[in-house]
């Protein structure tokens, strides 16, 4: 991963994990309930599923597997 633009892509993808997982804690909590918000936190799960297949491509599994658990655990 010594390559800037690829250190640039891993970090845009790791923000966005942190966004989508912020986004799906938010909509445990929000106004919306039942089949509503089951949605809305499934997309976010799934949205991290994919950007976490991305990370894949560019890190490796089990690089990118790493990356997002240790962004988890600061949450």
């Amino acid at each position: 991963m010594s390559n800037p633009e690829c250190r640039s892509e891993v970090a845009r993808l790791m923000q966005q994990i942190t966004l989508e997982y912020e986004a799906a804690k938010r909509g445990m909590s929000g106004l919306a309930c039942g089949i509503a918000q089951h949605a809305f936190i499934t997309a976010r799960m799934e949205n991290m599923c994919n950007i976490h297949q991305e990370l894949q491509q560019l890190v490796g599994e089990r690089e990118a597997t790493k990356l997002v658990a240790q962004t988890l655990e600061r949450m």
